[in-house]
């Protein structure tokens, strides 16, 4: 049962604010419904138009659903022959050989002394351009034999190679039977070695080549200049193309590119008669088959579309009405959960009208578990598993390519499957990199899905299967990439604390931590173990632990200014205020609130965190300084009454579960810290002794608590406490130790 006194505190203002109006709910919840039917209307109800026959198209008439275009087609595929690019094909000529039987040729020749000088010149004309052509010919019939190339292809050799056959020169005739036989031992390796490099290329124009000669030769270890020259000559002559068209081969390559392109269709929003055509019989029947004339039209799919978005709102708000989430009464997060649906809408919208029949597979490309996951990390995961359905039903609609039926069950149950691995992958997600972990995991998830999709459906094609993958990884990456990108707006624009930014809030090495560590240790580690305590009971009643922790942290920051004034700082020195005025020791003592949050505005920390620090002692009674107040006014027989309003902390009281549970923690593990050996009676009877007075005081009057959750509280910080000091109770029961200790407690806890 909750404090009804909460009503004149915080719920009052709630119900003045915008945040907490009722309108302002409903106008959200209206937006939602207005989102869902934006998003799917396009998809599910298609134009009508008030045409006549004859008359002319006012404007531009786009296609219901896809329909095949026979035209195009075909002139896709002609379009398509005419950019596959001509076919070569290299063939391995051996004209080092060739060079062998040229100055073999050259040696015998050369060797018969009854042969005239005129003779062999005459010999050399004839036979050398017959040599060449004899061996071109010899490779061509072997190739023609071993049936390695077609017909066409062999007719196209034996043309360029004689088209491109090398003239030698007139006068390197006459020269040739004047080499000795050691320049043609000399020459004949150099000339072997260089054809066997120029024809290790692709050779289209021998003519090019050949013009990279001289440059080889000037390189050899050829030393005359007359067996230079002539192995120029020589070298020119034995090189031959070896790249050569291919008629056969390009006319296949242009077969398989027309029998590759797919049927080419007019694509759902594509114009079907443009602005200014005639309304033939043809187009007429055509519209008329695709109920695109007004006099046709049927209001039942508006209506039903309108049925389901408001079943897919009415799913939401019932969820969160029966939630206890801060969603359920707080408009700004609602606005926020709007907000992610928006810009999950429209990526799935963005990458839909990229979509078409030759990529249909692209919508898994689109990051359909965004929304999900963002709703998981800043709302609540229950409300991000009835989020992921909604999404599901959305992208069965919006990425549906086959029109036969208004939704698609792949891309629906690829979102479902991509939200569910992405929600359960960023639970308790303590990083950044959490999220790309569970992209990856979302990637990897999708894959399968997938797979098995595409298995089911029996595709064989390696292509769209290859295609359907890398968009399901990529998909996965861009999911991470957004969340990241978005997630510091929400966190800013909204003030959410994620567990990802709470996370690095309680790195010890942020600099408010590192000074409260370094300048005021004993009341680090007291902050550390209200932090214990406050995470444990705040999870036992559903609380934001995590934020108990952290707000732990930094709740007594304020210390650092005046650190010796505090006593678990108070290390073999005298406490200072023994010899105080209560009422300057009372200013010291409360001010720490106050300068902790000073200090957490110069270090921008969120709001949440700031609020503990200001709120966890909330109005309560510095009774050791009250009480000494009034001893030192009776002693001096001063008759003025002093005010317990004077000894309070300026508050306010606490304003959330989270700040409450850090002010009782810090009370606890200041009292349970006074006593020596602790036993199980006192910690009991101290904790539910302090979250009593805090009661009766009032001090939970601004908050959510209930009774039955501050006895859950009581409980789980005494189970808590026991495995902390585990080592020191003492269970034997000892009354007067337990008095004593409870006295020494009401002092040292404030």
């Amino acid at each position: 049962m909750k404090n009804q006194v909460s009503i004149q505190g915080k719920f009052q203002y709630r119900l003045s604010g915008w945040k907490y109006s009722a309108m302002v709910r409903f106008l959200l919840f209206l937006v939602l419904t207005l989102l869902f039917y934006a998003a799917l209307m396009s998809k599910i109800i298609p134009p009508t138009y008030d045409i006549q026959l004859g008359s002319v198209a006012e404007k531009d008439i786009l296609a219901p659903r896809a329909i095949e275009n026979a035209v195009a087609t075909e002139q896709a595929k002609e379009e398509a022959a005419q950019h596959v690019q001509l076919v070569y094909k290299i063939v391995p000529l051996k004209n080092e050989v060739l060079v062998e039987s040229i100055f073999e040729k050259l040696l015998q020749i050369n060797a018969d002394s009854e042969v005239t000088l005129g003779d062999k010149v005459n010999i050399f004309k004839t036979v050398l351009p017959s040599l060449i052509l004899d061996h071109a010919d010899k490779q061509l019939k072997s190739f023609a034999d071993s049936g390695q190339y077609n017909d066409l292809l062999l007719q196209e050799m034996s043309k360029k190679i004689r088209e491109q056959q090398y003239r030698i020169p007139e006068e390197t005739y006459y020269k040739m039977p004047r080499l000795s036989k050691e320049d043609l031992t000399a020459m004949e390796p150099v000339a072997k070695d260089i054809v066997t490099r120029l024809m290790n290329d692709q050779i289209l124009d021998a003519q090019t080549v050949r013009a990279k000669v001289p440059e080889l030769v000037n390189a050899s270890t050829l030393t005359k200049s007359n067996t230079r020259e002539m192995v120029q000559e020589l070298v020119r002559a034995a090189v031959t193309p070896n790249k050569f068209f291919d008629q056969k081969g390009t006319d296949e390559a242009k077969g398989h590119a027309r029998d590759n392109v797919k049927s080419v269709y007019i694509n759902k929003n594509e114009v079907l008669v443009k602005k200014g055509d005639q309304i033939t019989e043809e187009i007429y029947q055509r519209l008329s088959g695709l109920e695109l004339l007004k006099d046709q039209s049927s209001y039942w799919p508006k209506i039903g579309l309108l049925l389901i978005v408001v079943m897919l709102s009415l799913v939401i708000y019932m969820f969160i009405k029966q939630s206890k989430l801060s969603v359920s009464y707080n408009n700004a997060q609602l606005l926020m959960l709007v907000l992610i649906v928006l810009i999950n809408i429209f990526s799935m919208k963005l990458f839909s009208l990229v979509q078409n029949l030759d990529y249909p597979f692209i919508g898994f490309l689109a990051p359909t578990a965004l929304g999900a996951m963002l709703i998981a990390i800043l709302l609540d995961t229950n409300l991000a598993f009835i989020s992921a359905v909604v999404f599901s039903v959305l992208a069965s609609v919006i990425f549906n390519t086959d029109h036969l039926q208004p939704f698609d069950f792949r891309y629906g149950l690829f979102a479902l499957g991509a939200s569910l691995a992405a929600i359960f992958s960023i639970q308790r997600a303590s990083q950044r990199s959490s999220i790309l972990k569970a992209g990856i995991v979302v990637a990897l998830f999708g894959m399968a899905l997938v797979a098995s999709l595409l298995f089911i459906e029996d595709h064989d094609s390696k292509r769209e299967m290859l295609f359907a993958l890398s968009f399901t990884v990529g998909g996965g990456v861009l999911t991470a990439v957004f969340v990241i990108g978005l997630l510091p707006f929400f966190e800013v624009a909204f003030g959410i604390l994620s567990p990802l930014k709470l996370v690095e809030l309680s790195n010890p090495n942020h600099p408010l931590l590192r000074k409260l560590l370094t300048e005021t240790p004993g009341t680090y580690h007291h902050s550390v173990m209200v932090g214990n305590l406050a995470e444990a009971a705040a999870e036992s009643i559903g609380a934001d632990g995590l934020l108990c922790r952290v707000g732990a942290y930094y709740h007594d920051i304020g210390k650092t200014k005046r650190p010796i004034y505090f006593i678990e700082n108070q290390t073999n020195i005298e406490n200072p205020h023994d010899k105080m005025d209560p009422a300057l020791s009372k200013s010291i003592i409360v001010a720490h609130a106050r300068d902790g949050v000073e200090m957490l505005k110069e270090y921008h920390l969120p709001k949440p965190i700031r609020d503990i620090a200001e709120q966890h002692h909330g109005t309560t009674l510095l009774q050791f300084f009250y009480h000494k107040a009034k001893k030192l006014a009776e002693a001096e027989g001063d008759t003025t009454p002093i005010e317990e309003q004077d000894y309070r902390y300026p508050g306010p009281k606490a304003q959330s579960k989270e700040a409450a549970i850090v002010g009782i923690a810090d009370c606890v593990e200041a009292a349970v810290r006074s006593l020596r050996s602790p036993t199980l009676e006192q910690i009991d009877s101290m904790v539910r002794k302090i979250i009593k007075n805090r009661l009766d005081d009032g001090q939970f009057h601004e908050c959510d608590l209930t009774i039955k959750e501050l006895d859950q509280i009581a409980k789980t910080l005494n189970e808590t406490l026991l495995g902390i000091f585990h080592s020191r109770i003492e269970y034997p029961n000892d009354l007067q130790a337990q008095a004593q200790s409870s006295q020494s407690a009401g002092a040292k806890s404030e």
